[in-house]
């Protein structure tokens, strides 16, 4: 069963950093891209960043390109049990919001921007930026 397991959310203050993880199960990386997605009451969620390790693509929101990176931790990966990153830097009050990460068949990767074109998604970890 596929399953994805959001951590690493907290308070932080405006200019810092913070790291948020993926555990995700159930399904291997060859066929699935992982995207972090986040989301504040009364939007929509928007998506911030994707990973393809089938062929080591990522791709960035421009709202977030240069101050938050992708990865994935290739040294706990097993064939079936993946962990994929989110450093945040020089985070803003307009970070604040619920992250979420999801899972997305690779053939649909082009569109990865699109939350309804998922159909796994994690719980959702909280990230408020405020001094």
């Amino acid at each position: 069963q596929l399953q994805l397991v959001e951590s690493g959310g907290g308070l932080v203050q405006p200019g810092g950093s913070l790291r948020l993880s993926c555990a995700a199960s159930g399904f291997t990386l060859d066929y699935y891209v992982i995207t972090w997605f986040r989301q504040v009451p009364g939007k929509e969620r928007e998506g911030l960043s994707c990973i393809s390790s089938s062929d080591g693509r990522t791709y960035y929101a421009d709202s977030v390109k240069g101050r938050f990176t992708i990865s994935r931790d290739t040294a706990k990966d097993t064939v079936y049990e993946h962990t994929v990153y989110l450093q945040m830097h020089s985070l803003k009050a307009d970070d604040s919001a619920v992250y979420y990460c999801a899972a997305l068949p690779l053939g649909r990767r082009t569109h990865w921007g699109i939350p309804a074109l998922y159909d796994y998604w994690g719980q959702g970890t909280q990230v408020t930026v405020s001094s």
